[in-house]
């Protein structure tokens, strides 16, 4: 079955269908068969925005050997929310979609990377699911074509959606200016670009297919190398002038606060890294040198020169990509390290900040990001900080445990935190007690939250949070194929469509 692909159609086809976020805020279908009874949280079929058969091969193949029938829910549940729910807008003649994060009707262009990262192994699998991928990576490339410096958007003009009010964004001044009726929120986080290259990527390498390589593509991609060239930038001139190509002043309203020193920035020394202005949380960046975004970014410059070279693509491009990739590598290593810790921001002056923030890029998912491998000994010495008392952002109770941000508050650890520790270790003892943290935390909804509170196990936040759902299903998949005998009643690794 194929759902409709106009916005109107799709409007009229679900116009019975309840709102996912009301309809996620109580448990739903049947009961599992585990302790914990979770229950099934997909909506009908007629209320999904898009089907996939690979998506429903690959539940039925984990939920046979899964042996907890509470993961087996969860993964049920996780693994194809992101289709289920967030494809607001898909015309294949136009090359257009448009992806929700879960409660918030706006494209981030961080999230969409994440909420489609679990499906990649499928693309080569389900043509049509490839070719919503592909719509997706065309739309973003039009968004960051004429706004480089925005991670989340509004729906594109074709779809006939109204764009949303966003009051926190309604008083901000925005440096290149922005147009509210096209972008939903204009927060500079470089990993919002580092989710359009791992897209584009995943995309290529899964289905070998280049023709997502059109101008606008190729439009978006020099947008971005723009970015990189004055982010890297030293905030000083010779003559004490200070240097800012992008400025962003909030207001009491806007959730987070006012950019320092005139809405550009705390002030950096040049090293070879990427300044960024927001964390991936969307909170503001204590200094501008943050280690797990450029570490994404390095890895990422890397993919694309691998796929242009292959695609026989952007000969320029690649070695720029190359070039940026190394320095940035290099610097990193040079300039983030004292007594084999990484800080996870600096700012080229000697400034280090020793914590981190639940959110991906993360230092806890450097292994994840493909930036280094789990036994890396500085990995190791920073995630052993990580998940202690000596992060200041680590918070433990006698349920829940793990790393959040100022986003919510101390107190609130996100599970996404303990996702990313899964990936990060092989250590058995650690991968079981991560997984079981999460899922005696959903608060019986059988999804997966935003945050949890260390004092209180049903006080969260967000039902609703697509990507979180995502990186979950992933990494049941990794442990699938890398530690099947821990989540298996068998020990044969399973990797769709291998």
């Amino acid at each position: 079955m194929r759902f409709p692909q106009t916005a109107s159609a799709i409007v009229t086809a679900q116009s019975q269908c309840p709102d996912f976020t009301t309809y996620s805020a109580s448990p739903q279908g049947n009961p599992s068969n585990g302790t914990l009874g979770l229950p099934f949280m997909r909506p009908a079929p007629a209320c999904r925005t898009f089907n996939s058969s690979a998506v429903e091969t690959v539940i039925n193949d984990m939920k046979s050997r899964l042996k907890d029938p509470d993961i087996a829910r969860l993964f049920e549940n996780t693994f194809p929310n992101t289709l289920d729910t967030t494809v607001k807008y898909y015309n294949q003649s136009e090359n257009l979609a448009f992806i929700i994060t879960g409660d918030i009707t706006a494209q981030w262009l961080r999230d969409t990377a994440n909420q489609f990262a679990h499906y990649r192994s499928l693309l080569s699998m389900d043509s049509e699911l490839a070719t919503l991928v592909k719509a997706v990576i065309n739309n973003e490339a039009r968004y960051i074509t004429q706004y480089p410096y925005c991670g989340a958007f509004q729906p594109p003009p074709e779809s006939g959606l109204p764009p949303s009010l966003n009051g926190y964004a309604t008083d901000v001044i925005v440096n290149p200016p922005v147009d509210n009726q096209t972008v939903f929120e204009c927060k500079y986080e470089i990993d919002s670009l580092c989710g359009f290259l791992k897209l584009s990527t995943s995309y290529y390498n899964e289905t070998k297919d280049d023709s997502f390589m059109n101008d606008n593509w190729f439009s978006a991609i020099d947008q971005i190398f723009q970015v990189i060239n004055n982010q890297s930038q030293g905030s000083w001139d010779e003559n004490f002038n200070f240097i800012s190509y992008y400025n962003w002043t909030g207001s009491a309203g806007s959730l987070s606060p006012a950019v320092n020193n005139g809405g550009n920035g705390e002030p950096k020394a040049y090293t070879g890294m990427v300044g960024t202005h927001h964390r991936p949380s969307d909170d503001l960046s204590t200094f501008a040198f943050l280690t797990p975004a450029n570490a994404m970014l390095s890895v990422e410059l890397t993919n694309l020169a691998l796929i242009l070279d292959e695609a026989g693509q952007g000969a320029s491009i690649s070695q720029s990509a190359k070039e940026w990739s190394s320095r940035i590598n290099e610097s990193i290593w040079a300039n983030t390290l004292v007594d084999n810790i990484f800080a996870y921001e600096t700012n080229g002056y000697g400034g280090r900040y020793v914590m981190d923030d639940a959110n991906v890029p993360s230092l806890l998912s450097l292994p994840y990001l493909g930036f280094l491998e789990k036994d890396n000994p500085s990995y190791v010495a920073t995630r052993q900080l990580l998940l202690s008392r000596r992060n200041p952002y680590y918070a433990a109770g006698q349920n829940f445990s793990g790393i959040g941000g100022p986003h919510i508050d101390a107190w609130n650890p996100w599970p996404m935190s303990q996702i990313s520790a899964i990936f990060g270790t092989d250590d058995d003892e650690e991968i079981m007690q991560s997984l079981y943290l999460i899922v005696n935390n959903t608060d019986g909804l059988g999804l997966i939250h935003e945050s949890v509170s260390i004092y209180n196990q049903s006080d969260f936040t967000r039902t609703w949070f697509a990507w979180a759902n995502s990186y979950f299903a992933e990494m049941l998949l990794d442990l699938a194929e890398r530690k099947p005998s821990l989540i298996f009643t068998d020990a044969v690794s399973y990797a769709p469509g291998r």
